[in-house]
């Protein structure tokens, strides 16, 4: 599954041990609530995740720094893309 509207870094680029890690500790022991948001060209579920208490896990991320807004795919819906 991908994360709707994130742009995490991949295996081999700097920072991606960082975005595992992040997620890893955010997601670790909880029950997400996911809605597909579209299914990648590659047939994978592209999901919009939230926590137990309601926080949107590709924001969480966002806000650590460790990953970026996809804006292409988002439509600037976290606020951080040029000309929100």
């Amino acid at each position: 599954m991908r994360v709707w509207g994130l742009d995490a870094p991949e295996r081999n680029e700097r920072g991606a041990s960082a975005a595992t890690s992040t997620l890893q500790r955010l997601v670790a022991g909880q029950s997400l609530n996911c809605r597909v948001r579209d299914i990648d060209r590659y047939g994978r579920i592209v999901g919009q995740c939230f926590l137990a208490d309601g926080r949107d896990v590709a924001a969480q991320m966002i806000a650590a720094g460790v990953a970026r807004e996809y804006c292409y795919f988002s439509g600037g819906y976290y606020g951080t893309c040029r000309g929100n």
